[in-house]
């Protein structure tokens, strides 16, 4: 038999306001704990929906039993946020994409059986949240087959990660030089670029952003 979505509220669940945007003063294993609870009060057998942005649209980590694309209206998807370990360095930091409040976002929505989701939550967390950066949020996310409210990792313009506004020339040097733990800043977004593609997506600003590379590697 088909897997089939269970029933899923709109209603976006209560969320608590951060205390701190500083993430060597959060708690995020209590950020994992709210969220859960957060999820548990959408129904007894709510599936969980999460919002791909970027790496998770192309290297999920999780065997999703559907895959929609979805559009978020009300936040945009943009290189804005520090990576000092994954794609950069202390001395060289890189950037990773973070979805910002504005405009307006075409990704992927996942969708985690009910059955799944307790079992599967701590290493999607470890995943996206190994420092507690990001803002869960949930976010509507209107898709072919209806809208769907989904866990999203949003930042906020309050966090230090936040690189604020770059120059072309810093966005050049930052993909020229920058690479941690995972690879470069560059093949990051070159990575996310392509993956979109795959699902029919076409991000003309980061297209744009990446002709900046063209003469790189």
């Amino acid at each position: 038999m088909a897997d089939t979505a269970a029933p899923t509220t709109l209603n976006a669940p209560r969320t608590r306001r951060p205390d701190t945007w500083d993430p060597a003063r959060r708690d995020g294993a209590q950020m994992m704990a709210d969220t859960l609870a957060q999820w548990r009060s959408m129904g007894p057998k709510a599936d969980l929906w999460v919002f791909g942005y970027a790496s998770l649209v192309w290297r999920p980590e999780f065997q999703a039993a559907e895959q929609r694309i979805a559009r978020v209206h009300g936040h945009h998807r943009c290189l804005h946020m520090w990576s000092r370990v994954n794609r950069g360095t202390p001395e060289r930091p890189g950037l990773v994409f973070a979805l910002m409040r504005g405009g307006s976002c075409t990704g992927m929505a996942l969708r985690l059986p009910h059955d799944q989701v307790e079992a599967q939550m701590p290493a999607l967390w470890a995943r996206e949240m190994p420092n507690p950066v990001y803002d869960p949020k949930w976010l509507l996310c209107r898709t072919d087959q209806g809208t769907v409210r989904a866990l999203a990792f949003t930042l906020s313009e309050r966090s230090p990660n936040h690189t604020g506004p770059l120059s072309d020339e810093r966005y050049r040097e930052i993909f020229t030089h920058s690479c941690g733990r995972y690879g470069s800043t560059l093949d990051y977004a070159r990575q996310t670029l392509h993956g979109l593609r795959a699902h029919g997506i076409e991000d003309h600003a980061l297209a744009q952003l990446l002709r900046l590379a063209d003469d790189l590697p």
